[in-house]
């Protein structure tokens, strides 16, 4: 592929696709298939490649995880057919009723949120869809089951989590309290999801339990820790930095706050963000502090921060984010890669922390800052990462983890998430045309039990493991009980009242939805009338659950709040 990336020019590939991004796009798509045809020759039906020896481990379950992880990638590179396929080999081979210790974050950002992004997705990749759909469906059901295993880990004193399951007996007698923040703070965004699509929810509740309890503990200065007792609720790893075992507690502040058009969520992050700013930057490099008294504890950059910049374009504040960007993408640049640990005084990798195991934060920021920039810096980016993980990770089995950066000697592995994160961010930097890139022009609509839904119109919101949520699916099932409810007062009291003419609109109450709630259908209109009445309101009673959309988003790039 030739170096010149611009001036783009109109090809017939699409409008404006330059054939410089062309060439990237299609060698991405060729690192893809490289890396997923190995997997599936080598490995499955374990969860990763071993790519050195060309065979398969398990490694956060037993779950074919890596065929989870890159199923909606395979959509967004049009590969409809295959997925069509990988959903019916998951539907008919992956288990979660196993004796099988779990990590809950993992399971989660890889497990619930890539079958939730499947099941969204089904309707696009041509699955015939059962009726009911995005209410219902396997993927979605799967999703669920997965998903109730974990919640045996938020039964705690504090309703934070333990960081480890065991998928079929619960949390074992001997499991360490000791979570970090991002295990804690990592659920909103697929676990609204579950709850708004099945009606449940227990799933948000426990999510936004446990964000809460990290914002009670926080320190006396505001800030929180990097590991905590869900037991006493005393932090044990005091460092507070935007970085590893912290980093997608704040990404899902804000991606909640977005999904969920949730203001007590960005309020939050907009809280933490400014004593970030406060106490952690200098010089638009984030260090790590005390969380107590703010004096700095390690002066290293982790390349898990480099998601940061991509998270601080999503709340418009673009000229920092690229400041900071441009100071990680020297790193890269310096070594080919970004090394877990970068010791920013000496410039230099720490010792034992010098891997790269094909992350793809930096990516993942070039991405969303392009969207909300075009500035063709972010594009160099991609093509020096194009580049070098061709020349120093590829091997005739796949891609294999960097083990040290300064030798490039490599490691035996290939992480799930190569497939779903770096190489999606990758293509879709190169790809402005994708559905995913959608700005509202086009849309679908479906016809549902609950009426007509609005899906597929863009402004897609990527999980920590890039697993893509369209926040319109939300506003099809969420309300649908407390409809169903509001209807039948409504008929009760109709019917009651016909005879005297006495027929009035009222506010319909809230409906509880747990353990205790019955069924209009099971309980006499009396008994249901009383415990309706005994709730406060919340919605008008002929009120329609459209998107209540309170900022307006540039899709995969910065947000324009609407002040008028």
């Amino acid at each position: 592929c030739p170096l010149r990336l611009f001036p783009a020019t109109k090809t017939a590939t699409g409008p404006g696709l330059s054939a410089p991004c062309l060439c990237r796009r299609e060698r991405v798509r060729a690192m893809f298939y490289h890396a997923y045809e190995h997997y599936l020759e080598s490995a499955f039906p374990y969860d990763e490649l071993r790519p050195l020896t060309c065979d398969g481990q398990d490694t956060w379950g037993s779950f074919s995880l890596t065929l989870i992880d890159a199923l909606d990638t395979l959509l967004i590179l049009g590969n409809v057919s295959e997925f069509q396929r990988v959903v019916n080999v998951l539907q008919e081979g992956v288990d979660f009723d196993i004796d099988v210790n779990a990590s809950v974050f993992e399971t989660n950002i890889r497990v619930v949120g890539g079958l939730l992004s499947a099941h969204l997705l089904s309707r696009k990749a041509g699955l015939q869809v059962e009726a009911g759909w995005p209410c219902s469906g396997p993927l979605l059901r799967m999703a669920e089951e997965a998903a109730r295993k974990l919640l045996p880990a938020f039964q705690t004193p504090t309703g934070m989590p333990y960081g480890t399951v065991n998928l079929l007996h619960g949390v074992n007698p001997g499991e360490t309290p000791v979570t970090c923040t991002a295990g804690i703070g990592t659920f909103i965004v697929e676990f609204a999801t579950l709850s708004h699509l099945t009606g449940d929810p227990v799933f948000e509740d426990v999510a936004r339990k446990a964000l809460k309890a990290l914002w009670k503990h926080r320190s006396d200065i505001g800030l929180v820790g990097n590991h905590i007792d869900v037991i006493t609720a005393k932090w044990v790893a005091q460092d507070a930095g935007i970085g590893a075992g912290v980093d997608s507690y704040f990404e899902y502040l804000v991606k909640g706050a977005i999904l969920l058009q949730d203001k007590e969520l960005m309020s939050m992050f907009l809280g933490e963000c400014f004593l970030i700013k406060n106490y952690t930057k200098f010089d638009d490099w984030y260090l790590w502090v005390q969380m107590y008294k703010g004096t700095v504890s390690m002066p290293v950059f982790q390349s898990l921060e480099a998601y940061w910049p991509g998270l601080q374009s999503l709340i418009g504040d673009v000229d920092n984010a690229m400041r900071t960007f441009l100071n990680y993408y020297t790193v890269w640049k310096q070594f080919g890669g970004l090394p877990e640990f970068y010791n920013i005084p000496q410039g230099y990798t720490v010792d034992k922390r010098e891997g790269y195991p094909l992350r793809p934060e930096l990516i993942e920021s070039a991405m969303y800052l392009y969207r909300a920039t075009r500035d063709p810096t972010l594009l160099e980016l991609g093509r020096d990462a194009v580049e070098s993980i061709e020349k120093i990770s590829k091997v005739d089995c796949g891609f294999a983890t960097i083990k040290d950066l300064r030798d490039h000697r490599l490691d035996n592995r290939m992480e799930s998430f190569f497939l779903a994160e770096t190489i999606k961010y990758l293509y879709l930097l190169f790809d402005p045309d994708n559905f995913i890139h959608n700005d509202g022009s086009d849309f679908d609509v479906v016809v549902t039990p609950y009426g007509e839904c609005v899906l597929s119109a863009g402004g897609y919101i990527f999980n920590t493991e890039a697993h893509p949520i369209d926040p319109a699916a939300l506003h099809c099932c969420r309300r649908r009980r407390e409809e169903q409810w509001e209807v039948e007062d409504l008929m009760r009291e109709f019917y009651s009242r016909k005879k005297t003419k006495k027929f009035t609109l009222k506010r319909a109450p809230d409906r509880g939805e747990g353990e205790n709630a019955k069924d209009p259908q099971d309980a006499s209109s009396e008994k249901a009338g009383e415990k309706r009445n005994s709730k406060k309101s919340s919605h008008s009673l002929l009120s329609c659950p459209s998107q209540s959309f309170n900022s307006k988003l540039a899709v995969l790039g910065q947000v324009f709040l609407d002040n008028t």
